[in-house]
C-alpha cells in the first residue's frame, strides 16, 4: 500500500510543479465554458439573437403594401430594408440577408377581394440562402401576419378597401355563385361596407385581424422560484471535453514512458502491474476531481450555478467520470503503437465522444436517430447527469444511472488496459 500511495502522490506532484500547465488547464474550460453559456442564454436562458435581415421589394406601392412593410418593419426579431431586385439576389446569394420579399404589382388589390371571395390570390415573392432554412421559416411565419393584419385593417377601414368592397359588390349582382351563397356574401361585404363607413377616422381597429390567442410561457426547471442556467451545462460540457484532454495526456505519457523503458526498469521491482497501474489511475483520477472542483467553484461564485439536485448524486456522477477518464487514459497508452499515430487516433475519438455526447451543444437538437444512437457514448451520461444534479433538480435516484454506465467504461477500458498493456516496446 505504501508504494501505491507514493507512486500518486508523484504523479500529483508532478502535475502541480508545472503551474503553467496547471493554470491553462484550468483557464481555457473556464472561458470557455462562460462563453458557451452565455450562448446558451447565460443566468435566465434568454438568449440574445441578432435580427435576421430581410430586404423588401414594394411593386405595388399601394396602401396594403405600404402598410405590409411598415408591419415588417416593426417586427423585433427582423432587420427590414428596402431594396431592388437584383441587389438583393446578390445579397442573398452572398450570405449578406437571410431573405428578401417581392410584393408584386397590383398585390393590394388582388389581396383585399381574396380576403372575401375565391379569386386568383396574389403571389408574394421570396428569395432565401438556403443554409439558413429556420430563420426563413420564421421570417414567412412573421409574413404571414403581416400580410393578415395590413389587408384586413385596410378592407375593415381604409378608403381602398371601401373602393373594393364597392366593387365586388357590383361584381356579385353577375357573378356564377348559387343563390344562397351569393346572399352570404353580400350580407357579409354589406356589414362590412357599413363597417368601413361607420369607422371614418377611428382608429378602434387600427390593428387590423390578428392572432386570436395569446401564449402564457412557463420554464420548467427543478423549483418554482429557480430560473435554467445555461452556464451549468457549457461549464459541465466543457469539464467533460477538457478533462478527457487530461486523461488522453496521461495515456500519451505512459505511452513515452514505456517506449523509453522505464516501464520495463518498474517491472524489476517489487511491484505489480496492477499497482503501477492503478496508481497512476487514481492519480489521474484526482487530478480530475480537482479540475473539476475549480470549474463548478468558480461556475458558482461567478455565475451563480447551484446544485438543485442531490448532491451525493453530484459526487457521485464527479468520482464515476474521474474514474472513467483515467481508465481512458490506460486503455490508450495500452493499445497505443506510437506516440504520433496515438496521438491522432485518441484525439478524434475524443472529439467524436464530446460532440456526440451534448458538451458543445445539447443533444436534444440532435436528429432522432442520433439522440438514440448517443446513448453508447459515456460522455452523453457524464452530461446529461450533471444537468439533472444542477439544473434540472433531480434526485439521487436519477443518478444511478449515468454513474452505473459511467463505472461499466470504467471496468471495460481498465480491462483493456491491464490486458493489453506490454512492458515493453518489442512484446
Amino acid at each position: 500500500m505504501i508504494p501505491f500511495l507514493a507512486l500518486i502522490r508523484k504523479d500529483l506532484k508532478l502535475f502541480l510543479r508545472d503551474r503553467r500547465a496547471v493554470v491553462v488547464g484550468l483557464l481555457v474550460p473556464i472561458v470557455c465554458g462562460s462563453f458557451f453559456g452565455y450562448l446558451f442564454g447565460g443566468h435566465k436562458g434568454i438568449v440574445e439573437t441578432s435580427k435576421v435581415p430581410v430586404l423588401v421589394m414594394d411593386q405595388d406601392e399601394s396602401e396594403i403594401s405600404r402598410a405590409l412593410v411598415s408591419e415588417l418593419a416593426a417586427e423585433k426579431n427582423l432587420a427590414v430594408q428596402q431594396s431592388t431586385l437584383e441587389a438583393a439576389r446578390d445579397a442573398v446569394r452572398k450570405g449578406k440577408a437571410t431573405a428578401a420579399i417581392i410584393i408584386p404589382k397590383g398585390f393590394g388589390a388582388e389581396a383585399g377581394r381574396a380576403l372575401f371571395r375565391r379569386t386568383t390570390k396574389p403571389e408574394i415573392g421570396l428569395l432565401y440562402d438556403p443554409s439558413h432554412n429556420v430563420e426563413f421559416s420564421m421570417v414567412k411565419g412573421i409574413l404571414t401576419g403581416a400580410v393578415m393584419q395590413s389587408v384586413s385593417r385596410e378592407m375593415f377601414r381604409g378608403r381602398s378597401g371601401l373602393e373594393m368592397v364597392n366593387q365586388s359588390l357590383v361584381q356579385l349582382e353577375n357573378a356564377d355563385l348559387p343563390p344562397d351563397d351569393k346572399t352570404a356574401l353580400l350580407h357579409l361585404l354589406t356589414g362590412v361596407k357599413e363597417w368601413n363607413e361607420r369607422q371614418g377616422n377611428s382608429t378602434t381597429l387600427g390593428g387590423g385581424l390578428s392572432t386570436p390567442y395569446e401564449t402564457r410561457d412557463e420554464a420548467i426547471t427543478s423549483g418554482k422560484n429557480v430560473e435554467y442556467n445555461g452556464y451549468a451545462h457549457s461549464f459541465a460540457g466543457m469539464g467533460v471535453q477538457f478533462i478527457l484532454f487530461m486523461g488522453l495526456d496521461v495515456g500519451i505519457t505512459l505511452l513515452m514512458l514505456r517506449q523509453s523503458g522505464l516501464w520495463q526498469r518498474l517491472r524489476a521491482a517489487p511491484l505489480s502491474r496492477a499497482t503501477l497501474l492503478g496508481s497512476r489511475a487514481i492519480s489521474a483520477a484526482l487530478i480530475a476531481g480537482f479540475i473539476l472542483f475549480v470549474l463548478f467553484a468558480f461556475a458558482r461564485l461567478v455565475f451563480g450555478v447551484h446544485i438543485q439536485g442531490s448532491f451525493a448524486g453530484f459526487l457521485g456522477i464527479c468520482a464515476a467520470f474521474c474514474l472513467m477518464t483515467a481508465a481512458f487514459g490506460l486503455m490508450v497508452a495500452a493499445l497505443g503503437e506510437t506516440v504520433e499515430a496515438t496521438r491522432g487516433y485518441s484525439i478524434l475519438a475524443t472529439l467524436v465522444m464530446v460532440m456526440l455526447g451534448g458538451a458543445w451543444v445539447p443533444t436534444f437538437v440532435f436528429p432522432e436517430w442520433l439522440q438514440k444512437l448517443t446513448v453508447i457514448i459515456p460522455t452523453r451520461w457524464a452530461i446529461d447527469g450533471f444537468d439533472g444534479m444542477t439544473w434540472r433538480g433531480l434526485g439521487f435516484s436519477s443518478a444511478l444511472a449515468p454513474i452505473a454506465v459511467l463505472l461499466l467504461f470504467t471496468l471495460l477500458f481498465g480491462t483493456l488496459a491491464v490486458m493489453r498493456f506490454r512492458w515493453r516496446t518489442d512484446e
